[in-house]
């Protein structure tokens, strides 16, 4: 394998990490503060939707982003309005979003652009890349964004009084509300903060990576971030380690893909499977390991 090939892989694992990176910052946050979400693969449909039609209304691939962030948003505090102030049940809201999401994409895409399935993001909205060399090879600046997020994520969340009290209504609500902490406060911040860098992760696919919108562009990603979560412990900075191997192997069947000698030798209908194989694993080996908050997906009512 010579260079090119190894940069070629490299960073494109960096943009496959992105997405992967900010749902497991996002839903450790969520669930240090004790709300469980598992419809992150719904928040990056909707978020790849909308942020790509806001970014052609605006021209810009940034605002697209910014659009992402603010449907991740709404969506969150729908879900932690159900979950953190009514009491409900965390998992139900979260199916009932991904189902949504990929239904209401599909419909979208035809409805509004009148394509069946896709829609091809121009490049003048999409966002420019930091870097690129002349094999094509290229370098987002989420990909920056997003390595600093995870070192900021875990500053706060272990270094900041505010860190300390998210953690501190996740372990247990009651002492926190007994020294002046506003539970349901804390707990739906912390669903904002998650869902909205999901809602970015989501837009980043269309609008910066991939270039297009698909009925089924979340692909899973949604998912493994969550495994990736509770492989890294509920650690932000590992979890960034955690999605730039998964985003290697999300990787490879593109690079597989686009290499015709390589296709030729290896199916990647078989390599396009790795992503989810080595989900199963991780999770099937950490399984009994990984210590989740003490009050995670615990509805906190005071007595």
């Amino acid at each position: 394998m010579n260079e090119t090939m190894i940069i070629s892989l490299v960073l494109g694992s960096l943009s496959a990490m992105v997405p992967i990176a900010l749902v497991s910052i996002g839903a450790t946050i969520s669930e240090r503060a004790g709300v469980v979400n598992i419809g992150y693969e719904g928040i990056l449909m909707f978020s790849a939707f909308f942020g790509t039609m806001i970014a052609e209304w605006a021209g810009n691939g940034w605002v697209g982003l910014l659009g992402g962030a603010l449907v991740g948003l709404l969506l969150g505090a729908l879900h932690g309005f159900l979950t953190v102030y009514l009491k409900g049940d965390h998992v139900i809201p979260g199916i009932g979003l991904n189902l949504l999401g990929y239904g209401s994409v599909a419909f979208g895409i035809m409805a509004y652009w009148g394509t069946a399935g896709q829609h091809q993001v121009p490049d003048t909205v999409k966002v420019e890349p930091l870097w690129r060399d002349a094999f094509g090879n290229s370098l987002s600046p989420m990909v920056v964004i997003t390595i600093a997020i995870a070192i900021v994520s875990w500053w706060v969340l272990f270094k900041t009084p505010f860190g300390l009290r998210i953690r501190s209504v996740g372990e247990n609500p009651e002492a926190a509300d007994a020294l002046g902490i506003n539970v349901e406060l804390y707990r739906f911040t912390a669903v904002l903060i998650a869902s909205a860098l999901a809602g970015v992760g989501g837009a980043y696919l269309s609008v910066d990576w991939l270039g297009t919108v698909t009925k089924s562009i979340a692909a899973g990603r949604g998912f493994i971030g969550l495994a990736n979560m509770v492989f890294s412990n509920w650690n932000p900075l590992v979890a960034l380690g955690g999605a730039f191997l998964f985003g290697f192997f999300d990787n490879l069947s593109f690079y597989i893909q686009n290499n015709p000698w390589l296709a030729g030798t290896i199916p990647w209908q078989f390599i396009a499977t790795l992503p989810y194989v080595v989900t199963l694993l991780v999770v099937a080996g950490i399984i009994g390991k990984a210590k989740p908050p003490k009050a995670d997906g615990k509805p906190y009512k005071r007595e």
